[in-house]
């Protein structure tokens, strides 16, 4: 249909029924002579030109209409990478609220493709049609989650969110190394609070339900559906404590009491090495005593029959062997839901401490923590004994990083510094390479190849 109407437009303009000056039929709509405008002329070579931009245009879109939307989507995701060298010549922190902006007005491309499904995968009872997902502090706000989803991550993590609003630390305050893959950062958990996330989520998730039930009436393979609260993908929700509080555990317990009906998962912040004493949580009694806190805050509330959200603990990489066997401990005692390794590190592996840059305080993130994560990963699996799912977050940029990261032990995992670099190309290629990676090994399923290194 859509070829036959580009059809008739070109049949149209050859047969100068259209375009017969520059101002269209315009010239025959006057009723006198006298009062017709002054037509300009075009020269023959500008009528050529004209005419083969036109030329050009429908045959241009002839082609994209008869292009199968498998087709055109990649285009879209491909086409991206022209926008990125345009990101990178804008201040960090400039560039970032700009991209959250564009997915928050849905300015990025869908994913209409399915994912192959040796990606899929259940956790906590919730279904993940792939295991990549967005890490926390991306959409700290919550502002674009529907747009996030929509580039075909498996799950997005919004936060952390604060319960009172808060500034964070003094700016500048994002550093790019882009030579080594790495950003540096020391934003402070700079929040809108959890009134503004929650009336966000609540307005989403109102919406959500809204359309669900005017939509057409349910197909058979609805129960085997991939996604949770937040439509096609599963959400989490970070939660941090205010700089100035000093009731870490009030704060947490504030954050899942306001949030958690929105969340398919919550995560407790303890790591982040941008506010003080922070770190200081992940002792054990220090953890103990928290979990047990927020455990009970969210088992005291009053929930359906998918129960509670999962609770997750996300922590340092700069953990030592007897910090990491006390987290294992409290994670095996409490019956912790999961664990995210890690967040960002205060030291400066190589390449990068020979880069100016890396003078400035704050948490890298990026490529050259992906050994570091990777191997405190694999122990974490191991004082496990595997029975916590892990997300492994932490230098990934590649299908094959994340599939180095499920072989170490994750369940699922997380990327962020390789994203504000990639953009949204970077998602359908990681995952292309994640399936083929596991094909090549002949894994049937991502279950199969979690913790392989380990056994």
């Amino acid at each position: 249909m859509a070829s036959r109407a580009w059809r008739r437009l070109y049949r149209d303009f050859s047969q100068k029924k259209l375009f017969s000056s520059p101002l269209g039929s315009y010239r025959h709509c006057s009723s006198s002579p006298q009062t017709a405008p002054k037509i300009p002329h075009f020269s023959k070579k500008g009528r050529l030109l004209t005419g083969a931009t036109i030329g050009l245009a429908i045959a241009g879109g002839a082609y994209v209409s008869t292009v199968d939307e498998a087709t055109f989507c990649g285009w879209l995701f491909s086409g991206t990478k022209l926008v990125n060298p345009f990101f990178a010549l804008l201040d960090p922190e400039f560039a970032h609220t700009l991209a959250v902006s564009a997915a928050a007005r849905g300015w990025v491309p869908r994913e209409k493709r399915p994912d192959p499904p040796i990606l899929g995968l259940e956790v906590w009872g919730r279904k993940f049609s792939n295991p990549i997902g967005l890490a926390a502090g991306f959409d700290k706000n919550a502002e674009a989650v529907d747009g996030l989803l929509s580039l075909g991550f498996g799950f997005v993590e919004v936060g952390s969110v604060t319960p009172v609003p808060q500034e964070g630390n003094p700016k500048p305050r994002i550093f790019r190394l882009r030579q080594e893959g790495a950003i540096i950062n020391r934003c402070g958990f700079n929040s809108e609070g959890i009134v503004v996330v929650a009336k966000r989520l609540g307005a989403q998730h109102g919406k959500r339900k809204l359309d669900e039930s005017s939509s057409a009436s349910p197909s058979p393979n609805d129960e085997v559906k991939h996604g949770g609260k937040a439509g096609p993908g599963i959400l989490g929700v970070n939660l941090g404590k205010n700089k100035t509080s000093e009731d870490a555990a009030a704060d947490y317990v504030q954050g899942v009491h306001t949030l958690s009906q929105y969340a398919d998962y919550l995560v407790i912040n303890v790591s982040s090495p941008n506010t003080p004493g922070l770190r200081m949580l992940q002792g054990r009694k220090q953890l103990k005593d928290l979990v047990k806190k927020i455990q009970a805050a969210r088992d005291e509330m009053q929930w359906g029959e998918e129960g509670p959200p999962p609770l997750l603990v996300k922590i340092a990489p700069d953990l030592s062997k007897e910090d990491l066997e006390d987290i294992a401990a409290v994670a095996l005692a409490l019956r912790l839901d999961g664990l995210i390794i890690s967040n960002t590190t205060v030291s400066r592996p190589e390449p990068v401490e020979k880069n100016p840059v890396a003078a400035e305080s704050g948490g890298l993130s990026g490529k050259p923590l992906f050994s570091m994560s990777t191997n405190l990963l694999k122990d974490m699996y191991i004082l496990t004994r595997g029975k916590i799912p892990l997300i492994g977050c932490g230098g990934v940029s590649s299908g094959e990083d994340a599939y180095k990261k499920i072989r170490a032990g994750a369940t699922l995992v997380q990327l962020y510094t390789a994203f504000a670099y990639g953009g949204p190309a970077l998602i359908p290629q990681i995952k292309a390479e994640l399936a083929e990676c596991l094909e090549r090994d002949g894994f049937k399923s991502i279950v199969e190849a979690v913790g392989a290194d380990c056994r």
